[in-house]
């Protein structure tokens, strides 16, 4: 089925600039327009209409990016007026495409579903990136900067490697998209929350999270460079510490390296504090959506997480669909099919079960 699904995610692909309908994409397949739908909801988790929508609006970010005329772009991919393109937009993204062109906050990628896997793969470089960063602001690679990266892995290689120069390293080895969490932040409430969540003693959490966290917590900074990833894991990982350091009176100033998880093109963006406590409280704390206006990449990372909290949000219906699949089987698909979640191993293995 895989090939076959494929066939439809290249047709698809080759008329995102097209006015087509899902007959047309039948009428090519020779199939009935529910089996071509129903098929392809059951192997990517999303329906054909969604999946056209979202890849049409990420597409058309680079044409934003070049600052083209909004009324061409959405004549070019198949709406109506610029105000029907800019509402759509501004549902997926959380801002205008004006607001957009404007500012060029990083968004959340929607690559093109492959469910086949590319042959030789693509290397990583981080050295020639972060050089790259290095040109562009030398002063984040001084001592009085403290780079907070997502996750043990990440900050071995930065630490063993140093990467970012003279200055500071830190993991921050949570999954905040998952378990109960509490509003005062690295308390002793919040770690027992925690640890509780997690299922494991306090003394594992502290030694897992809070001590890595020490240089965070013991030296005041000029900067703090916050390295996540652009799926909703990382981002509720990065709101957690931007709520941190606005509850910790943090003075200083937070700059925002993200990239996607399978390529690291650093995106990098100066962030500044002010309603990120009371997002936390909102999101993470209260699941419910937030008022205060956030860039893109958080935007989206909360309304996946807000979905998250629903019986039938698409990472669970597919998993009930697929369920007779072997665990290491269905892990390989939901890592393909909802890069945008970021869940690890641990996190789908937990959903599987409860699931079965």
């Amino acid at each position: 089925m895989n090939e076959y699904i494929q066939q439809m995610i290249d047709w698809i692909e080759g008329r995102l600039k097209d006015v087509f309908s899902l007959e047309d994409l039948a009428n090519y397949m020779g199939y009935s327009p529910y089996y071509c739908s129903f098929r392809f909801h059951q192997a990517t988790g999303i329906s054909i209409r969604r999946y056209i929508l979202l890849r049409r609006l990420y597409v058309s970010t680079e044409d934003l990016v070049k600052n083209r005329k909004i009324i061409d772009i959405a004549f070019d991919y198949g709406y109506s007026s610029q105000e029907a393109y800019s509402r759509a937009f501004k549902t997926v993204f959380g801002i205008s495409p004006r607001e957009f062109q404007l500012n060029q906050k990083p968004v959340q990628s929607f690559p093109k579903l492959m469910f086949y896997e590319r042959r030789g793969g693509v290397t990583m470089n981080r050295e020639a990136e972060v050089i790259q960063l290095k040109n562009q602001k030398s002063e984040l690679f001084d001592q009085d900067v403290l780079n907070i990266l997502n996750g043990q892995m990440m900050y071995d290689e930065f630490y063993s490697k140093k990467l970012m120069g003279e200055s500071d390293y830190a993991p921050f080895n949570e999954a905040m998209c998952v378990h109960a969490t509490t509003t005062p932040i690295f308390d002793n409430n919040f770690i027992e929350v925690r640890a509780k969540g997690h299922g494991v003693t306090v003394e594992n959490y502290n030694n897992k999270v809070i001590k890595p966290l020490s240089n965070l917590f013991e030296k005041d900074y000029t900067y703090i460079v916050l390295w996540f990833g652009e799926d909703m894991f990382c981002q509720m990982n990065l709101l957690t510490l931007l709520a941190y350091l606005e509850q910790s009176d943090y003075k200083g100033r937070v700059f925002l390296n993200s990239f996607r998880e399978d390529e690291f093109k650093v995106n990098q963006t100066e962030i500044t504090l002010g309603d990120y406590c009371s997002v936390y409280e909102e999101v993470l704390v209260n699941h419910t959506k937030p008022i205060h206006e956030l860039f893109p990449l958080m935007y989206q990372a909360i309304e996946i997480f807000l979905g998250m909290q629903t019986e039938n949000n698409p990472v669970t219906a597919y998993i009930l669909k697929n369920k007779q699949l072997p665990q290491s089987q269905l892990l390989t698909q939901l890592f393909k099919l909802f890069p945008t979640v970021g869940y690890g191993d641990t996190q789908y293995i937990e959903l599987i079960n409860k699931i079965k």
